[in-house]
This record gives C-alpha cells, sequence and structure tokens, in this order.
C-alpha cells in the first residue's frame, strides 16, 4: 500500500505518460514534482494539475546532465521530504538503422534514455534505500524486450534500462530493503515522442538528422497513423498505480506483442539465430485499415 500523503517525483512529467502519471498519483492526495527539460510544457502542466486542487511543483531538469540532476534532486529536498514514489520517466525517440545513426543519435538518446535512469538512481535511491520504504518505477518499452530494425538506439537504450531494474530489484532483495521497483514496458502509447527532436540539443544535433531521408518521413507518418489509435497514457498511469500497490514487477500495457516475445526468449533457448519475421508495427497498421 502506499502512504498516505507522499513525495511524488516524475521525470518528464510534462507531457505523455509523465504527465498521466502526475494526475493519477495526485488525485490520491500525494504531493507531485514533477521535472522536464521543456520549460513551458512544464509550467502548463502544472497549471492544469492545480487546476484539479493537486499540489504540484514543477522543475525544470536535463536528466541527461548529472549537474542538473543534482540540482533537481537540491531543491527537492530543500522543500518535501525525499521521494516516496520515484519515476523515472524521461525519454526520446530516434529512428533509423544502425549504420545510419550517428555517433550524435546514440549520445543524445542513450544521455536522455539510459543516463537518466542512471543519474537519476544515483542521486535518489541512496536516500530511500535510507528511509528504507518506497517505490521506484522505470520506464523501460516493449522495445526492451524486442529488438526491431531500424530503431537500434532506442532499443540499445530500452534493453539497458530493463537491465538496470532487474538487477535493483535483486539487490534491494538481497539487502533485504523495503524499496520496491517496478519497470514500465508500454507498447504504443499515445505520447509526443516521435516529436521527441524538439528537445534535442543543438550540440548533439548533424546535419544529416536535420535533413531525414524521405523514407524516414513516410516511416514516422505510417507510425504516427498506429499511435493515434494507441493506448491512452491515462490508462497506463492506471495500470501503473495498480503496479506500485501490488508492488507488481513487470508493467505490460497490451498483450499484442507477447507472441514476439515469448519467440524470442524460445530462440534464445534453442540457440536459434534470430529472423526477421513480421514487422508487428506494420501488421497492426494492416489491422486498422
Amino acid at each position: 500500500m502506499i502512504k498516505e500523503r507522499s513525495s511524488v517525483v516524475i521525470t518528464g512529467g510534462a507531457s505523455g505518460i509523465g504527465k498521466a502519471l502526475a494526475f493519477r498519483f495526485g488525485k490520491e492526495g500525494h504531493d507531485i514534482i514533477i521535472g522536464d527539460v521543456e520549460e513551458a510544457a512544464l509550467e502548463i502542466a502544472i497549471s492544469e494539475l492545480r487546476s484539479e486542487e493537486i499540489l504540484a511543483t514543477g522543475i525544470v531538469v536535463d536528466v541527461s546532465d548529472l549537474d542538473s540532476v543534482r540540482s533537481f534532486r537540491d531543491q527537492i529536498f530543500s522543500e518535501f521530504s525525499p521521494p516516496y514514489i520515484l519515476c523515472l520517466n524521461a525519454g526520446v525517440g530516434a529512428g533509423g538503422s544502425i549504420s545510419e545513426s550517428s555517433v550524435l543519435d546514440w549520445e543524445w538518446v542513450l544521455g536522455v534514455n539510459l543516463w537518466g535512469v542512471i543519474y537519476g538512481l544515483n542521486t535518489f535511491l541512496p536516500f530511500m534505500e535510507d528511509n528504507n520504504n518506497g517505490h521506484i518505477i522505470i520506464t523501460s518499452s516493449i522495445a526492451g524486450h524486442l529488438s526491431y530494425p531500424n530503431m537500434g538506439v532506442y532499443n540499445a537504450s530500452k534493453h539497458a534500462v530493463l537491465s538496470i531494474a532487474e538487477t535493483l530489484c535483486y539487490e534491494l532483495q538481497e539487502k533485504g530493503i523495503e524499496v520496491g521497483v517496478s519497470v514500465l514496458c508500454p507498447g504504443l502509447v499515445k505520447t509526443n515522442i516521435l516529436d521527441s527532436e524538439r528537445n534535442r540539443p543543438e550540440i548533439l544535433t548533424s546535419n544529416v538528422s536535420l535533413n531525414e531521408p524521405d523514407d524516414q518521413d513516410t516511416r514516422k507518418e505510417a507510425v504516427r497513423e498506429i499511435y493515434n489509435l494507441a493506448l491512452d497514457p491515462d490508462s497506463v498511469a492506471d495500470l501503473v498505480f495498480k503496479a506500485v500497490e501490488s508492488k507488481q514487477f513487470y508493467i505490460f500495457t497490451e498483450n499484442t506483442f507477447q507472441d514476439a516475445i515469448k519467440t524470442r526468449h524460445r530462440d534464445i533457448e534453442l540457440v536459434r539465430n534470430p529472423m526477421l519475421g513480421a514487422n508487428l508495427v506494420e501488421e497492426h497498421l494492416n489491422d486498422t485499415d
């Protein structure tokens, strides 16, 4: 059970799943602190939360920068107690084959998706361990379980944070510490991740990424069609809330990818070479025609 009136910290909380989590936990009477790199969106989110009489605070933070995350923590600790619930949710997406992905693509995506989780844990976990209670939610993806082509950079980041979450779960059990861990593995959810480039630092932007080939634009528009039919973030937030209450580790948002995950695990068991099968994204799109 979640204790009454807790501090809930959410990175990437100004939109999408993070914002839905802020509303879900906020409506339970908790103090909400959301961090986001996008200041304008952060101000709008805080205004919307407060209009629902949710006690909410917004702090600009770049999760890919350790000093920024430490400053985020210091401001929180000066006004609130250490978080009882910590949602390491900030994430960006980038497509393209591995051979076409630049080093800057890797630095940007891993900086937010992977180092954002590492910095968040490094900064907040010791205090949560000392308090011996609370719950950490790390946002991975279905892409943390599968390795679809043309998503190599994103896949790598989400596989990494899934492994971190699993390792952390084992370590806390080994120490006998009563801090829960959940890993959120969403499939298709209506978020702004397809527009992640809007927040990409100029220093991590190459001329190539500024001029995407037409086929990448076409692929993005096809996926955008699917996202319009995807799960609402509020439904995901409900699943997360229930998982925290029941101390559930894996949180899947849909069953669409179950067969693909089973096939991957079976391939590993049988030492069978990976084979390119039906693209489930395209298959899902065709099913909606």
